[in-house]
């Protein structure tokens, strides 16, 4: 099924592009090749677009360790849901419609790479046990491979990796956020007290200072 509507096709019109998006259109896949395999296992972060069921989007940055996202074959990969802030925006929104958008990026050798797919949740996939702190698996069953131009990627290195990613056999940092004051009566039940054993609980205003200078 083709990504343009009526509205697009209007812009087409307007700005002449209309033989360009037919073109580029014939170019795109419907399942995962092995090069974009391999990209799409070596990257550490990618971003997730959902939508809601009343059409609201949500776009949402996932990182993890290299290799998080697996491509189990042509048509399928899978990511986990790690813990977060309870509010289940992105994992809300697959329950609800499925759709997803994907964008894997490559800051130092400039490149990306676009997926639309439906996508579906689960609290005992088999492969949960596959990843250290994971609260579900996401399995996207691929629609749409886009390839896009990087002329506009920034070029950055990596300095290092999140100190929040798990690690098996190494205890995952409680999240500092969880330390708030304001937050402690709220927090789910096994996180409750949990700030009492990592240095106590802070401010808002204290959250905030830390998050300015990068340890939030």
């Amino acid at each position: 099924m083709s990504l343009y509507g009526d509205s697009h096709r209007a812009l087409h019109k307007q700005f002449d592009s209309e033989r360009i998006a037919n073109l580029l259109e014939t170019l795109d896949a419907d399942e995962i090749p092995d090069q974009h395999k391999a990209f799409i296992e070596s990257r550490d972060m990618f971003w997730l677009a959902t939508v809601d069921e009343h059409g609201r989007p949500q776009c949402q940055y996932k990182g993890g360790a290299p290799g998080f996202v697996r491509v189990l074959d042509p048509k399928t990969l899978v990511f986990p849901s790690y813990d977060g802030n309870g509010r289940y925006h992105s994992m809300g929104n697959i329950g609800a419609t499925a759709q997803v958008g994907m964008l894997f990026l490559d800051f130092e050798v400039p490149n990306r790479l676009r997926l639309q797919g439906e996508a579906t949740l689960s609290a005992d996939d088999p492969l949960l046990a596959e990843y250290k702190d994971a609260e579900l698996i996401v399995r996207v069953n691929v629609t749409h491979v886009i390839i896009n131009c990087p002329r506009y990627i920034h070029k950055m290195k990596r300095v290092e990796q999140s100190k929040a990613v798990p690690v098996a056999d190494k205890d995952t940092p409680f999240a500092q956020w969880k330390r708030i004051d304001v937050v402690q009566e709220a927090l789910p039940a096994k996180d409750q007290g949990r700030a009492e054993t990592v240095g106590g609980t802070f401010t808002m205003e204290e959250w905030a200072e830390n998050v300015a200078k990068g340890d939030g």
